[in-house]
């Protein structure tokens, strides 16, 4: 890969992520790589953007994140086209979307210019309300009342079937996502590579099990004000009886993957 532009985005709020930041972008600027750092990053020589969104506005032939998954989803959402994210797990927890660690940026730099890698494109899903569509989701996207003492009446629908019950909301979970808050609900693992999603119903009165759907439309109706949570980071709102439109998003996430792994998110987790 021709490593024209690259931005390095860290951690919000962490100081190991921000210095791992700054050694890196040196890394790029030291190879004659145009690199952007987002503010409150400043390197001499590195282009500072004071917001995420700005990363919209460049053709960038690479992102690279310093942080935990959080760092990841929230770069994925301001990305509208298939930029390539390389992830290195640095101040996160289990880091499950990371590649590499900060001590083997190195030579993930070279093998990268040298073309040793391959990209691992992922679904993502986005939300409509009212005419408005939302940021895209990696992981999930989570419907719940807003009212936490009233029970919702949901009704979903995909495809020509119709599934209506009271629950406290559902969540429309991506492969990359089975492994978060549906897996947590009692929804299955899946093959991060499929191009399905998953319907997975919280707290229903009646026992409703998770589903496995083609990726198209889903229409989501809520007797009740609700809220859309988008990968657990931004919220928006519907009100009662507003349709909420469910799908694929146009552009897929793209990972650079240096590493030949099976079941990558499995793997983290343990099994």
């Amino acid at each position: 890969m021709k490593l024209q532009k690259v931005a390095v985005v860290s951690k919000v709020g962490s100081k190991e992520s921000e210095q791992a930041a700054k050694d890196v972008a040196k890394k790029l600027l030291a190879k004659k790589i145009i690199t952007y750092t987002i503010s409150p990053i400043e390197v001499e020589g590195a282009k500072k953007m004071e917001a995420l969104e700005e990363l919209k506005k460049e053709n960038l032939d690479l992102v690279i994140t310093l942080g935990g998954d959080g760092t990841t989803l929230r770069v994925f959402r301001n990305l509208e086209n298939e930029t390539p994210i390389l992830t290195i797990n640095v101040g996160g927890n289990r880091g499950i979307l990371a590649e590499i660690t900060i001590e083997e940026i190195d030579d993930a730099i070279n093998q990268i210019i040298k073309d040793n890698f391959f990209l691992d494109k992922r679904t993502r899903v986005t939300a409509s309300c009212g005419g408005k569509e939302f940021p895209p989701a990696l992981n999930e996207i989570y419907i719940s009342r807003a009212n936490l003492t009233k029970t919702a009446e949901i009704e979903i629908k995909f495809q020509n079937d119709t599934v209506k019950q009271k629950m406290d909301g559902v969540i429309i979970a991506t492969p990359s996502g089975s492994t978060g808050h549906s897996f947590s609900l009692g929804g299955p693992i899946l093959h991060e590579s499929l191009d399905v999603l998953i319907i997975t119903p919280v707290a229903p009165v009646y026992r409703l099990a998770s589903m496995v759907v083609p990726d198209e439309r889903i229409e989501i109706i809520c007797s009740h004000d609700c809220n859309i949570a988008i990968d657990a980071q931004v919220v928006k709102t519907a009100g009662f009886g507003e349709s909420i439109i469910i799908k694929k998003y146009k552009k897929p996430a793209v990972f650079v993957r240096l590493k030949k792994r099976g079941l990558r998110q499995m793997s983290k987790l343990g099994f």
